[in-house]
């Protein structure tokens, strides 16, 4: 009797667990030193504490390894920007996702504006263009810096052969800069960035801005990019606002992540936004107008909070 009685413990505990394990969520974001891996810990730590899913925030390196992990069900949920997002899920533009489309993943929501940001410490770069035959980051290998700087250089008539690509992610970015190893970066998140602004704080630092023309040039090249300003005063030397593109932020889910679940973490983020701008700058940007398009189906969870709004988005059933 004892045996079996130990028998059923043993069972109970592994359906407990297993229970348990079906609503903690793994969340990938970005680098240490990106908003990613900032405001998406905060928003994991939210909705754990005030819910009972469980969402884990992990370092990543950024939208494309991000799908990959979801694709490879290694996490849940990741942190994407929606023009990526847009390449991978419909199989276009890159090489990577040319005739190779990820359908392993659908939207949760857009939170906010990432921008594509220019980095230099040295006042003779003021164009794109001045990049030619220059030692540039163009992000760690993964992310999804990568794709917007070989659309910036097109957009200038410029390709990755006509520079010395470095692929470094933010911090390392910041650290080459600040000892002269880099001419250049580009950084894809919101702003102010940690890395930039600790660079900002320890040597002169420039934000290259567009002109209208390429404004134009890089929304033929992508619909994702939206005209984006970088405030005059964002980071300690700035003095002046900076034009330049920007992307849309976007939680994505894989199938593991049931309908409850997204729902949950929908309703608790947007209806939690004064507790999470305590916590976070971004969290000030979470509009459910803005969170509502991103150019991919989104998960039935998630529509279904959105329904409750009086908004209609577009579900991977439909």
């Amino acid at each position: 009797m004892k045996k079996w009685i130990a028998l059923l413990l043993s069972v109970m505990l592994v359906l407990c667990s297993v229970a348990a394990l079906a609503d903690s969520l793994t969340f990938t974001t970005g680098g240490t030193a990106g908003t990613y891996y900032a405001f998406g810990t905060v928003l994991a730590n939210y909705v754990t504490n005030n819910t009972d899913v469980t969402v884990t925030a992990v370092a990543g390196t950024g939208s494309a390894d991000n799908i990959d992990a979801l694709d490879i069900e290694d996490a849940q949920l990741g942190f994407v920007q929606n023009d990526v997002a847009n390449y991978a899920f419909n199989g276009i533009r890159f090489e990577r996702y040319e005739g190779k489309p990820v359908k392993s993943f659908t939207a949760i929501a857009a939170l906010y504006t990432e921008t594509v940001q220019l980095v230099t410490c040295n006042p003779e770069i003021k164009s794109v263009a001045d990049l030619k035959g220059r030692n540039v980051s163009i992000g760690s290998s993964g992310s999804g810096v990568y794709f917007n700087a070989m659309d910036f250089l097109a957009a200038y008539d410029l390709t990755e052969a006509d520079i010395n690509p470095q692929y470094l992610s933010f911090a390392d970015s910041a650290e080459a800069l600040k000892d002269g190893k880099i001419d250049a970066a580009f950084v894809v998140a919101g702003a102010p960035t940690p890395a930039v602004t600790d660079l900002a704080t320890s040597k002169e630092t420039y934000l290259v801005s567009l002109d209208d023309e390429h404004v134009a040039k890089l929304q033929e090249i992508s619909s994702a990019y939206t005209r984006s300003l970088i405030p005059a005063g964002t980071y300690s030397s700035q003095a002046e606002d900076v034009v330049t593109v920007g992307v849309k932020a976007t939680i994505i889910a894989n199938g593991q992540v049931t309908d409850d679940q997204a729902y949950t973490i929908v309703k608790t983020i947007f209806e939690g936004k004064d507790a999470i701008t305590e916590a976070h700058a971004k969290g000030a940007e979470l509009d459910l107008a803005y969170a509502s398009t991103c150019g991919l189906p989104y998960h039935p969870g998630a529509a279904k909070y959105f329904a409750e709004q009086g908004i209609t988005v577009e579900t991977a059933a439909q």
